[in-house]
């Protein structure tokens, strides 16, 4: 474009027309002899603004960590099935208890570092997800291996009197008293080859301090219903859990409730044993 000698304003106007269209101005003086060219920048062709040094990058925020679900010291049901999927996975050897101790806690920690988690120790959402997608719902029988299991409803024939109403399904025995429940506590029984006989019976007989003189082994706290069996205390219940079995008798494991029972029940009060 050139532009005549004329007054400045049109000048001017021929400059911002020439800016819009991206174009060179090439302005004359006022006897009609080109002046050097006026380059107009368009705002699409400005160099890009400089960096301001002062400015710094700022780090993206990090993400969260898992939210804890159970630590050390925490109790229930959860709990419980926590323990029953790590003995899956022979992480944890001890029987679910619904307490979080410290084989709960080491054995998480052995199952964290396994999967390349944190050791913490703690179940995280993330390490519960893990153990779930690699074992299978625990049944009842999983869940109460060592004992502990809530007790069902109390046989028809455990409603009246003085009676030790024992339930194979539950493994649980209930001392009753005119079907009102005094205590429970857990049980084992015979093995397959040994089975602990199912019926009515009624105690015939009590020894504080018994040895079997048939398996010679001792049978503290005996109370002897049917033939031989009776229930009493197991040190090998006591230390294996249901990982044994009797020769036909009932087990119990707490040595503080059978020396309880012990000392309330009666020859002659009433045993029913039924699943």
């Amino acid at each position: 474009m050139r532009i005549s000698g004329r007054p400045a304003a049109a000048l001017a106007s021929a400059a911002a027309l020439a800016a819009l269209c991206g174009c060179t101005v090439q302005p004359v003086d006022a006897n009609g002899k080109a002046r050097a060219p006026l380059h107009v920048q368009t705002p699409g062709s400005l160099p890009p603004a400089p960096a301001d040094p002062t400015r710094t990058a700022q780090p993206s925020p990090a993400a969260p960590p898992p939210r804890v679900l159970w630590a050390r010291g925490d109790s229930g049901p959860r709990v419980r099935e926590l323990q029953a999927r790590l003995r899956q996975l022979d992480w944890l050897s001890e029987g679910p208890s619904g307490s979080y101790g410290r084989l709960t806690e080491q054995a998480v920690r052995g199952f964290q570092g396994k999967r390349g988690l944190p050791r913490t120790g703690r179940t995280d959402s993330v390490t519960w997800r893990r153990l779930v997608l690699m074992t299978h719902t625990p049944g009842t029988w999983e869940l109460y291996l060592m004992g502990g299991q809530p007790a069902g409803a109390p046989d028809p024939r455990c409603m009246t009197g003085r009676v030790l109403c024992i339930d194979k399904t539950t493994r649980t025995l209930r001392w009753m008293v005119d079907g009102r429940t005094v205590t429970t506590t857990a049980v084992r029984f015979g093995t397959q080859y040994s089975p602990t006989r199912e019926g009515v019976f009624h105690i015939y007989w009590k020894a504080r301090n018994w040895v079997s003189t048939l398996y010679h082994s001792p049978m503290p706290y005996a109370m002897f219903f049917s033939r031989g069996q009776a229930v009493h205390y197991s040190y090998d219940f006591a230390a294996r859990g249901y990982a044994g079995g009797s020769h036909g008798c009932v087990n119990v494991r707490d040595e503080t409730a059978i020396q309880q029972l012990f000392a309330q029940v009666r020859v002659g009060d009433k045993v029913v044993v039924h699943w």
